[in-house]
């Protein structure tokens, strides 16, 4: 058989109790961090709900909950809105090599749930099946530095997980399969440019809705190229020209399965993760630093990264992605949380004067991979005292031990606790945390509480 075919035949024999309890056991902590930031991220940007009233009023089968907008759709329209809702805060997991692998499968697990009345077990098996193509296509792909990356990982990545996804829970044959993967490829791609807009959420909420509707059309008898990651002119030649390696996909559904190793950083700040280097030199800092009138000037040296140097972010939105305004709130405010991404907390005096004493220096010898980056931070004081520490990565990075449940939950509370009373929050938390026991009544009794 050829790649795709052999890939199409691996996914479709798999099922949940071929899937071993580590991986089981990370899926369904993904379970509960995605609907946590989803449901913040509703809440506290704008972006989502002018996404959510424009996708209304186009109507639509109401089968599938649209997080926190208080309606249902269909279920494209619902992964569309609920995967930008679970990136829109930058909030999700980080995976190795870097992609956002969450928001692209797990609106689409729900939304078909939703719609088809599928039960949990079989949700939290489509979610490893989305997640496990994805982190072989990334390793496949070649691509894992900033000056390589033609297009954002999640766009490229994200439609092929959904269909994995919506394969398992439609059944698709592997033929119907094998379309489904090659008309997603025409739907593949998004730019850098732009990153630090609204428009950047939609990366990860177009591919889950346009991986599930490419499955939903193959399931009707609608075809594609079935050949797509082998042949001259399809997906893996056109995106990864001159660096795909084939051999890297052949490791699908065998070991190690890549939600459990090198599985993911939970991200402790709603950030580009690149920055949570800078941020945890900053809170370093921070108690070391009598005053911010105190400091004279300040030096950021790290990787060449150029879409996250942003001396002045212009919006809260786009100081996610500025190494700069994020080390200095850690710096400032011992603290990164939701609303350091606020007009008001960018543009307070303290900020705006701190920010013009920090210098970003470039070092080509970092490794621009946050598996193997560091950041170095120097500041001087007033008084001539220098200051200096370096972070190698911030904490429940890969190589380090995981967040702790504790940590995590408090985490997921205050993101659920955005919109939902604290009662309310403790259901969901109990719903979620065994995604894979819930029958199909209590998927739907979850989608109720965050919806």
């Amino acid at each position: 058989m050829g790649l795709t075919a052999d890939l199409c035949a691996r996914i479709a024999g798999l099922g949940y109790d071929d899937m071993p309890e580590e991986a089981r056991a990370a899926a369904r902590r993904l379970v509960l961090d995605g609907l946590a930031v989803g449901v913040a991220g509703v809440s506290e940007e704008d972006a989502i709900p002018i996404m959510a009233r424009c996708m209304k009023a186009l109507g639509g089968n109401p089968v599938s909950t649209a997080i926190g907008c208080g309606f249902r759709t269909d279920p494209v329209r619902a992964a569309a809105i609920n995967g930008a809702a679970m990136h829109v805060l930058d909030f999700e997991p980080m995976w190795s090599p870097a992609t956002h692998a969450l928001s692209v499968t797990l609106p689409v697990a729900l939304a078909l749930a939703e719609a088809r009345g599928l039960e949990g077990r079989e949700v939290l098996a489509a979610l490893i099946k989305g997640i496990e193509i994805q982190g072989w296509l990334r390793e496949a792909s070649g691509q894992y530095t900033p000056d390589v990356l033609k297009f954002h990982p999640p766009g490229l990545v994200g439609p092929m997980g959904a269909v994995a996804v919506a394969s398992h829970l439609l059944k698709l044959d592997p033929l119907r399969m094998a379309n489904a993967f090659g008309i997603a490829g025409s739907r593949a791609g998004s730019l850098f440019g732009n990153v630090g807009t609204m428009t950047k959420s939609t990366h990860c909420g177009q591919a889950a809705a346009m991986g599930l509707e490419a499955a939903l059309l193959a399931e009707a008898g609608f075809t594609g190229d079935t050949e797509t990651f082998e042949s001259p002119l399809g997906y893996a030649n056109t995106f990864y020209t001159g660096t795909f390696k084939p051999a890297e996909m052949l490791f699908y559904g065998r070991t190690p399965w890549r939600v459990a190793s090198p599985s993911y950083a939970i991200k402790m700040f709603p950030s580009q993760f690149g920055t949570h280097f800078g941020i945890t030199a900053g809170l370093e800092m921070h108690g070391r630093v009598p005053d911010a009138s105190a400091i004279r000037a300040v030096t950021l040296t790290g990787p060449k990264m150029p879409y996250v140097n942003r001396p002045f972010p212009e919006t809260g939105l786009s100081g996610k992605f500025s190494l700069q305004y994020t080390m200095a709130s850690a710096l400032l405010d011992g603290h990164v949380g939701i609303h350091t991404f606020t007009e008001a907390a960018l543009n307070r005096l303290a900020m705006q004067a701190l920010l013009g004493k920090i210098v970003l220096e470039t070092d080509n010898s970092i490794p621009a991979r946050f598996e193997t980056m560091h950041v170095r931070l120097r500041i001087e004081l007033t008084d001539g005292t220098v200051l200096e520490t370096r972070c190698d990565g911030p904490k429940g990075m890969w190589g380090q031990p995981s967040i702790a449940d504790a940590d995590h939950l408090v985490k997921v509370r205050d993101c659920l606790g955005t919109t939902l009373a604290a009662e309310k929050v403790e259901q969901v938390v109990g719903l979620a945390s065994r995604a894979d026991t819930l029958t199909a009544a209590e998927v739907g009794q979850m989608m109720a509480l965050v919806g």
